[in-house]
């Protein structure tokens, strides 16, 4: 039963850091320094689609399930076990990644302009309370 819930926590971890990694930007809009942590994770994602660098993650899983006596996780990985095939048709994978690409880089200019309007609003105050 230890092993069922490693894997499990495992699991649910992955589907946070995937949410994370499709919506995290939009955390930069009211904290702009959550944008670093974002970029960090964003480009380590890259490095797992892109170069095919392994994702602890998965390992751990594939591991705890094996010990609790399931199935261990496909050789393609946690992406392909539980949302390709079943949340979207595998054949709009490209897009899916492409789509998640358009919302990160939404909500990071989103932060942009955000970060840039209390700047000058900052400026503005600033040169208010100087003149009096």
């Amino acid at each position: 039963m230890g092993y069922r819930l490693i894997a499990d926590a495992a699991m649910l971890l992955h589907f946070g850091f995937l949410c994370y990694v499709a919506l995290g930007g939009f955390l930069a809009w009211r904290r702009p320094h959550a944008l670093w942590p974002h970029a960090a994770v964003c480009a380590y994602s890259l490095g797992i689609i892109d170069f095919q660098w392994h994702c602890p993650l998965t390992g751990i899983e594939d591991w705890a399930r094996l010990q609790a006596g399931l199935q261990g996780l496909p050789p393609s990985g946690f992406i392909d076990h539980y949302l390709t095939g079943v949340v979207y048709p595998e054949r709009f994978l490209t897009e899916v990644q492409f789509a998640v690409g358009v919302v990160v880089a939404l909500s990071w200019l989103g932060a942009l302009l955000l970060a840039v309007l209390r700047r000058r609003a900052s400026r503005e105050q600033d040169e208010g309370t100087g003149s009096r």
